[in-house]
């Protein structure tokens, strides 16, 4: 790749990062298109090495808000759903793929904003869990899911938790695609180069925070895992 293009993708990156230490995801939704644009190989395994830095640093903002033992159950629930996302992968093509979760996806979306209400207790973070850990192994997009079972709680809480669980998730999906033989080296060496722009892009989204947290943190939640969901829908229609 050229200079010019590791400075397009260090650019996306930081967008995308503003974006996610915003709201608390959306770094994946953003990034993934538009890094395929420059490169197919910036996704999903080097994408991947720049969310686990960028949760790493907004968990280690947000510490004093992240609920430890819900982040346990999210995680069971992942494991689970990395291990279905291993077999769907091997039984579908990455069209059968992103429409069947990006219908799931939107299916939540409208039932929610109907006046859906999902309740945060274990079986909610485990079933959560499950189809983020498989959106986010087999497509990258992992965060709607448990945004929405977040939607109704504070943003630091939301964002510190769910940085820490996707900071443990985007471990545990790499070691899955590795066993795939879909992640390695080569992807490690690519994110770091991009890992820039991460950090430039969670400087500024500081600046960010007191308006989305005075205003809510539910409309952004469901707008953003709308989007995601038409933009998985769509990415193989069109």
């Amino acid at each position: 790749m050229t200079s010019l293009a590791w400075v397009a993708a260090n650019l996306i990156i930081a967008a995308g990062s503003v974006l996610q230490g915003t709201i608390g995801f959306g770094l994946a939704l953003f990034a993934a298109p538009l890094l395929a644009l420059i490169n197919p190989a910036l996704a999903p395994g080097p994408l991947l090495i720049c969310n686990l830095a960028l949760t790493g640093l907004m968990a280690r903002r947000e510490w004093g808000q992240v609920a430890v033992n819900e982040v346990g159950y999210a995680l069971g629930g992942r494991l689970v759903g990395i291990g279905i996302a291993i077999w769907i992968m091997s039984q579908l093509t990455p069209k059968g793929i992103d429409i069947l979760f990006g219908g799931i996806v939107l299916a939540a979306v409208v039932m929610v904003a109907a006046g859906l209400s999902f309740r945060l207790n274990p079986g909610t973070l485990i079933g959560a869990g499950i189809v983020s850990g498989v959106m986010g192994t087999a497509t990258a997009i992992g965060g709607p899911p448990m945004a929405i079972v977040y939607q109704r709680e504070k943003g630091p809480k939301l964002r510190g938790t769910l940085s820490l669980y996707f900071t443990i998730g985007a471990v545990l999906s790499a070691i899955g695609l590795a066993l795939k033989g879909r992640f390695g080296i080569t992807d490690i060496w690519m994110g770091l180069l991009l890992c820039p722009g991460v950090v430039a892009g969670y400087a500024g989204s500081h600046r960010f925070l007191p308006l989305i947290d005075r205003k809510g943190i539910r409309p952004a939640v469901l707008v953003l895992s709308g989007f995601s969901a038409i933009f998985l829908i769509l990415r193989q229609v069109l």
